[in-house]
């Protein structure tokens, strides 16, 4: 059973203790290397750019929204941005029951929410439920863009990328996560069955995600390969896989767009307070000590007493 669900607020249980609101979006917690952002926003921006290309905004697994919040500057008026995650819901499975347990023990939606919230005026749609209802739940052909990062468990990968193409407009661009991780191999192998067998279109791989297209992806490369060969920041080379191109790409000290923004700053931090002076010293006293400490004790009472008389 699924929950849908779209608010502009999010409430705390009585007795719980409210996330921490983040103040800068390095404070969200989630993976999302400089490199994965600046290719999000080369397509996304292009997706803008001459003939601007119609269609909403998906993401498949959103852990705590550090991508979804990157997502959401780039909804445009009229469209619409769904997240699918189970949150905090029983998993349908053992398998996923024990990768959740293991891989995301705080994952929760008032998490999301909280965070969602402090860089956005509203949420996006929420599918508070497995991934594999998303194919009834988002319109077919609707979506220009589609970030999968749930489960990498192969089945519902597979179910996953299925889904994607239902969902997927002519030409939307469709990104897959830990394509090649060691530690999650039923990516791999849903995601490169899908290339080999099916009609799923490699674009570019970056070091964590392979970025695809159902439909023809020699646009998408072309203004790809061009782009890159301005950038000392970022390195590309071309394979060809089963007589498809596929540019590689990777980081070169590439610099990180400029962050999303809080609604809300922290304010800035006061200035430290002025070390108080320290009182300056007598040009006698530290004199008078050096005699205490060497001169026999007769001589220093007659200077003592010298510059007593000499004060009177």
């Amino acid at each position: 059973m699924s929950h849908v669900s779209q608010a502009s607020v999010v409430t705390t249980p009585d007795g719980e203790q409210a996330p921490p609101v983040p103040t800068t979006y390095g404070e969200v917690k989630g993976w999302f290397s400089a490199y994965d952002q600046v290719l999000f926003d080369w397509f996304l921006t292009r997706q803008d750019s001459g003939e601007a290309q119609p269609g909403d905004l998906l993401e498949l697994g959103a852990f705590m929204g550090k991508s979804a919040i990157f997502l959401g500057r780039y909804l445009r008026p009229g469209e619409r941005f769904t997240v699918c995650d189970l949150f905090d819901s029983p998993a349908t499975d053992d398998f996923n029951v024990a990768e959740n347990r293991t891989s995301y023990p705080t994952l929760t939606r008032r998490g999301f929410e909280t965070n969602y919230l402090a860089f956005h005026e509203a949420l996006p749609t929420l599918i508070q439920a497995p991934t594999s209802v998303v194919a009834d739940e988002v319109k077919p052909a609707s979506c220009r863009f589609v970030h999968v990062d749930a489960s990498h468990l192969y089945e519902h990968v597979a179910t996953d990328i299925a889904s994607s193409r239902l969902v997927a407009a002519p030409d939307a661009v469709v990104v897959f996560d830990d394509y090649r991780s060691e530690h999650c191999p039923g990516v791999a192998a849903a995601v490169w069955s899908a290339v080999i067998t099916g009609d799923l279109h490699p674009i570019c791989v970056s070091g964590s995600k392979l970025y695809a297209t159902w439909g023809d992806p020699e646009p998408h490369q072309t203004a790809l390969l061009a782009w890159l060969e301005g950038r000392s920041d970022l390195w590309h080379g071309v394979d060809v896989i089963d007589g498809r191109p596929m540019v590689r790409i990777g980081d070169q000290g590439v610099v990180a767009p400029e962050p999303p923004q809080p609604l809300h700053p922290a304010p800035p931090a006061e200035p430290a307070p002025a070390p108080a002076p320290v009182a300056a010293r007598r040009p006698g006293v530290r004199w008078r000590k050096l005699a205490k400490d060497l001169l026999p004790p007769v001589v220093t009472r007659a200077i003592v007493a010298r510059n007593r008389r000499r004060r009177g």
